[in-house]
Formats: structure tokens, sequence, C-alpha cells
């Protein structure tokens, strides 16, 4: 008999997500063809070239280490705030508010970027068919798009996230397979896996690259209160997410050096008019034209699937902050039927159509500036969020009895935390350099914005202690 959703007053729609709903959903962030054909040509342009297979490796090893203690922890908190109620729980209700607003400066960050982005490169694919909108056009109707899915309930956008996602991967694979097959200019070269080439050119900024590919993988926790067997699905998915997100670039972009030969990658790229287009070159020689084009049109859906993710995430940290009195109560009501955080997604959705309109009206480049700038604001803030939640994690098994193990509750946390905290500490103190905004005020202002917000949230919970302790004792409780 098929289990059916529980329903209740202001509560998220329970029992509504399987394991591959919720894998699906967390990876539709991470955009993988976005993230073949956007940023690995950047990366294997401006950091270690041939040596970016094996930076993935590496960090899904990181990313599989914070799992290890994230999920440990996940079996004991069952909360759709995620970060936040990791950070509560372990660190208190004050550093929790911090990390429920980081979450909300940083998460919004990466959803306005993507809109510019997505309008960039819908401009420049539907123009090439004759459909000649401006950018901001195709930015509103996605927003709009977006906003019904996150208006709805979960499922929905479930149902939207597998079938789009499911796509990216086959698309890619296709590619993958036929240079496999063909075997390149220079054979299966696998030089690329050695010291030299890890160290050649920029590591910092490959990590980073690499990094933002996994961007998302994080959230499985966010979708905790609607999962069913959360205390199975969701440890499951977060280890799943990271093995496709890793395993799934260790393996393309071995193949996108193998294509070209190792000698020729950079030279390759850099000659390109423009370096993205690189993985359509690719298609197109070892594939044939159509599958470029269709290619093409699907960055433009990875890229939507990767905003309704986004949405998604907002949505869930509004409705939690509110049910938990950090912002007003109105953000902690569902929908009376779809039970979806609906009150976070219209206020997401007003943003996102406010930030279009500030950047079009000022006649910025969506891609160069609106993603370029406000983007990198997401990834510092989610490194400084994964960092104090590897430090929850200690935090938590320390004050609480558990039969969880040393390597899973204190050495792979505080191993992937440090990590964490130096990457959080050079993407601030590089900030302009990243962004092109160096020189510039700037440069200074964009990447406070992420501590600015954590102090925000610092104080909103002072303010709920003082006001309301009974309150301020049950952030970040289990909600199962």
């Amino acid at each position: 008999m098929t289990e059916r959703p529980d329903k209740g007053a202001n509560q998220l729609r329970k029992n509504s997500l399987g394991l591959i709903a919720v894998t699906f959903m967390v990876v539709s962030a991470a955009a993988p063809l976005t993230g073949v054909a956007g940023a690995v040509p950047i990366a294997f342009l401006i950091g270690n070239g041939a040596g970016m297979p094996a930076t993935f490796l590496f960090m899904t090893l990181v990313m599989l280490a914070f799992s290890v203690g994230y999920v440990a922890m996940s079996r004991h908190v069952s909360n759709a705030g995620a970060f936040y109620a990791y950070a509560a729980r372990g660190l208190g209700g004050r550093m929790g508010g911090a990390v429920s607003m980081m979450a909300l400066f940083s998460y919004n960050a990466m959803q306005f970027g993507l809109l510019g982005l997505l309008g960039g490169v819908s401009a420049g694919v539907f123009g090439s068919m004759g459909i000649n909108l401006p950018w901001w056009a195709y930015s509103l109707i996605a927003t709009a798009l977006v906003a019904v899915l996150g208006y709805r309930q979960v499922d929905l956008s479930a149902k939207v996230m597998i079938l789009l996602v499911g796509l990216e991967y086959l698309i890619v694979l296709i590619v993958d397979f036929a240079i496999l097959g063909n075997g390149g200019p220079q054979g299966l070269s696998f030089d690329f896996f050695n010291y030299e080439a890890i160290t050649s050119g920029s590591l910092s900024a490959s990590i980073l690259f690499c990094l933002g590919s996994f961007i998302g993988f994080e959230a499985t926790t966010i979708y905790a209160e609607e999962a069913r067997d959360p205390e199975k699905t969701i440890p499951r998915a977060t280890y799943i997410s990271v093995l496709m997100i890793g395993l799934f670039f260790v393996f393309t972009t071995w193949l996108m050096v193998v294509a070209v030969g190792t000698d020729k990658l950079q030279e390759t790229v850099g000659g390109l008019a423009d370096p993205t287009s690189y993985f359509f070159e690719l298609a197109g020689q070892y594939v044939g034209g159509t599958v470029a084009m269709i290619a093409g049109l699907l960055l433009v859906s990875s890229l939507f699937a990767a905003l309704s993710a986004f949405h998604n995430y907002i949505a869930r940290y509004s409705y939690v902050a509110g049910r938990e009195r950090l912002l007003p109560s109105a953000f902690g009501n569902t929908h009376a039927e779809h039970q979806s955080p609906h009150v976070g997604s219209v206020v997401q959705t007003i943003m996102s159509v406010i930030a279009i309109a500030v950047f079009a009206l000022a006649g910025l480049d969506p891609i160069l500036n609106m993603f370029t700038w406000i983007s990198q604001i997401g990834v510092l803030g989610v490194l400084g969020m994964m960092s104090i939640t590897a430090l929850s994690v200690v935090a938590f098994f320390r004050k609480t009895q558990t039969n969880v193990g040393i390597l899973a509750s204190l050495i792979l946390p505080v191993l992937s935390g440090a990590i964490m905290v130096v990457l959080f500490v050079y993407v601030f103190l590089n900030f302009g350099d990243l962004t092109g905004t160096t020189g510039g005020i700037l440069g200074i202002v964009l990447p406070c914005l992420i501590p600015l917000g954590g102090l925000i949230g610092y104080m909103m919970a002072s303010r709920l202690r003082s006001g309301d302790p009974a309150a301020f004792a049950r952030m970040g409780q289990n909600q199962r």
C-alpha cells in the first residue's frame, strides 16, 4: 500500500519524498551540465589544467569526510533548518541564529547570480534560433516558473528535478562515452593523475571551482521533515549525492582532457573565443551538431533546475526561521493545501524580481556582473556554514551520549572543518580577484555580507533569548 503524505497545521508535507527524489533535488543545485560547460573549461584555463580530474577526486574525498559527521548527526537531528539546526543543537541558539541568516544571505546570492547566468545563456541559445529577447525577459520567465513550483507541493518539484537532472547526465555521458570510444589523439592517458599535473597552474583556483560544483549536496537535511524514513533516506541521499557529483566530474573532466590531449588542453581552450563553448565543441566533434544543439537547450534547463533547488532551500530556511521566532511568525505558516512554505517562496520570488530589475536598469552584464559578483557570495557563505557545522558536530557529540565512534564524531569533522576554514579565509581575502572587483568598494562590501548576515542572526537570537526564553530553548529541536 502506498504511503500517503501526512497532513498537519503549519507543517511541511511529511512522507512525500523518497531517496531518489531527495537525491535528485539536491544534485540539481550542483547543476552538473552547467559545471561541465561553464565552470570546468575556465578551471582548465586559469586553474591546474590537466590536473582537474585529480583535484575533483581530492574534493570528493573532502566532501565525503565532511559527510561522515554530518550524516552521523542527521540521525539525531530532524529539522528543515539543516545547518541552522545543527549549529543550534551543537553550539547553542545564538550560533544557530547566525547560521540561519548566513544561509538566507548565501542561498539568495546563489539564486540571484544564477538568474543572471540563465538570462545571459538563454539569450545566446535562443538568439541563435531567431528568438531574440533581452536577458532579463528569460530571467523573469524562469522566476515565474520557479515560483509556481515552489508554491505548490514539494513532490511536484521533485518530479521536475528528476527529469531535468536525468537529461543533464544523459547528454554529458553520451559525449563522454563517444570520447572514450574514440580514445582521443593521445589515447586514454592517465598522466594528469600525478603530482606534477595537480600542482601545475593555480591549484587554489581549481579547488574553488571544484567546490562550486558540489554546492547543494549539503541540503539533503533540509528535506528531513518531508522525507520518508529520514533516518535512512537522508544519510543515503547525502552519500549518493557526493558520489554522483564527484565521480561524474572526475570521469567527465578526464575525458575532456583526453579529447584534445594533455599537452594541447590549455592551448585549445584558450584559443576559443568563448572558453565555455569547449564542451559544445567536443559534442559537435565526437557526436554531432544535433547533440551540441540539444546540450545548449539542456544547459538552460540545468540552470532552471538549480534555480528551483535554491528557491526550495530559501523557502524552507525562511519557514524554519519564522516557526522558531527569528523572523515574523507569518513565515512559519505552510499552505493549507500544498503544505509548502509558501510565504518564504513568495518573498523570495519578489526579491528575485527586484534583483533582476536592479541589474537590468543599471545596464550591467548578467554573467560578468550579476553572476560573477553575486554567486561568489553564496560560495563564501556555504564555506562558512560548513565550517561552523563541522564544529557543531564535534560539540554535539561531546555533550550527547551516543555510540558514534571517534572517527565520525571528532577526527573527520575536525579535518574537513579545517579545510573549509582555510578555503573560507582564502575566498574572503581574495574576493576581489575572484570576481573582478579588485580596487573597488564592491570587493570589500560583497564578502562582508556573509559575516554581516551572521551578526544579524546572532543578534536576532539574542533578542529571542531575552524576550522568549522558552522559544530560544526550543531552537533546532526535532520536528518528526
